[in-house]
């Protein structure tokens, strides 16, 4: 495996490892394509057998500029590929989806025909269906589509559980958009009868609106809510706090791991704790450097020491 420092390679770079590829044997590539690459040409040269477009929230405006923009640089993405699959459940979804006839569409009001998904949220059914449709596109027998969703019972960062054996729920998550956030805690209060407690923050050196639709979104749908340093990079933690609180009644525990560990002592039984923001990541950005920071383990080392004899 080979580290990467950007999520997509400069358009060269790009092309000689799937060159590499190709070499060592691989037939198939899958790889997220973002607004940011597309605008700064690092897909130019690439065809996309299939290119799925799963919706648009407010992101990146710090560097698009606005929605628009935002929704431009995906739109021209499809015009690189054989076939698209839209959700046309989503606002620009349905408006790409009125431009391209040929289309394979799908929404979250359609069935999974049969198949058994163990991963929750109404989030991972659309992320399902998309798979589901992306891979009929391509011809793969419904046997074989069946078989892969029903082989996928987590996905690392993404809605992922943690268990130590208490007496509640606790889920790291990617979210980190306003919209990401009304997803993962709408799926989690779907999951309880008892409370919602979410741990969350914005990233710093990044679009500066979002952040206090984040608090918002936290403030009406968590019943607890700390807010907390995520990857504040060149900024200051307080004042990225600051923004995302905005006059709200929202805790504020800038150290991310007492963050955490606050969220797991309160928590009672049939609780569920979200902790989002970084999910996946093993490491928080701070004034330049990379810290190890890997959300699942302080909850995971946070869960043992609650358990563990006073």
């Amino acid at each position: 495996m080979r580290e990467v420092g950007l999520n997509t390679p400069e358009s060269i770079d790009l092309q000689r490892l799937f060159r590499e590829m190709l070499d060592a044997g691989n037939r198939v590539c899958v790889m997220e394509a973002t607004s940011m690459a597309s605008a700064k040409g690092r897909l130019d040269g690439t065809r996309f057998a299939v290119l799925v477009f799963t919706n648009l929230t407010q992101d990146h405006l710090d560097f698009h500029g606005s929605m628009e923009d935002y929704f431009e640089a995906k739109r021209r993405l499809f015009a690189q590929a054989a076939r698209a699959v839209i959700n046309v459940g989503d606002q620009y979804g349905a408006r790409l989806a009125a431009e391209i006839s040929d289309a394979f569409t799908f929404s979250a009001h359609d069935a999974l025909g049969g198949i058994e998904l163990k991963l929750r949220g109404h989030f991972n059914v659309e992320n399902a269906l998309a798979a589901v449709a992306a891979a009929r596109s391509l011809g793969l027998s419904e046997e074989a589509i069946k078989r892969g969703i029903e082989s996928v019972d987590r996905v690392p960062g993404r809605f992922d559980s943690v268990d130590e054996g208490q007496p509640f729920t606790v889920l790291v998550d990617y979210a980190h958009t306003p919209g990401a956030l009304e997803s993962a805690l709408e799926a989690a209060r779907e999951l309880t009868r008892g409370r919602v407690i979410c741990v969350f923050g914005a990233g710093g050196d990044r679009d500066r609106v979002k952040r206090p639709l984040m608090g918002q979104v936290v403030a009406e749908l968590a019943d607890v809510a700390l807010v907390t340093s995520d990857n504040p990079r060149s900024e200051d933690p307080a004042a990225i706090a600051a923004a995302v609180v905005d006059g709200l009644d929202l805790d504020v525990e800038l150290d991310r791991r007492r963050a955490i560990e606050r969220a797991l002592e309160c928590a009672e039984p049939g609780d569920v704790v979200v902790v989002a923001g970084k999910g996946h990541e093993q490491g928080q950005e701070i004034a330049g450097r990379k810290h190890p920071f890997d959300d699942r383990e302080v909850v995971r080392d946070a869960l043992r020491r609650l358990k563990a004899p006073a």
